[in-house]
């Protein structure tokens, strides 16, 4: 299978094999009107399975959805068909509006105008926790 070369875009590398579609619909990028490749289960030395965004824009990606999702993900950026730069992600201590609360009586589900915040309360295991009901998110 060949993926064209990307002259100016971004690269999203190293996905835990089967997160890359959880991510492309968090990142919301079938939205986007450019070139988008999702790459499931490509070979990789380091974790033997994985997936790969490529994304043919440079676009603002949400980095705290990507190291909620994968904090292991390599976020590489093409200019001129050359790295210009590559940055590793790391779990973000909060994240606002990217998962939604599940418990039915947690305010969020009342109030629709209110974020959705859930806080890293394990890092170790990558607990979230909603920050009004305390519900773990799954």
């Amino acid at each position: 299978m060949i993926i064209g070369k990307i002259e100016n875009g971004i690269v999203l590398d190293h996905i835990k094999a089967g997160e890359g579609m959880r991510l492309y619909k968090i990142l919301g990028l079938d939205s986007l009107d450019c070139q988008v490749a999702l790459i499931k289960n490509a070979e990789s030395q380091k974790l033997g399975r994985k997936d790969i965004i490529k994304i043919d824009r440079i676009i603002d990606v949400n980095l705290d959805a990507i190291g909620y999702v994968d904090p292991r993900i390599t976020v590489n950026i093409i200019e001129n068909g050359k790295l210009a730069k590559r940055t590793h992600i790391a779990p973000p201590t909060e994240i606002v509006d990217v998962i939604k609360c599940k418990n039915p009586r947690c305010i969020t589900t009342t109030e629709q105008e209110l974020s959705h915040v859930f806080r890293l309360t394990d890092k170790e295991n990558r607990v979230y926790r909603c920050i009004y009901c305390e519900s773990k998110a799954k």
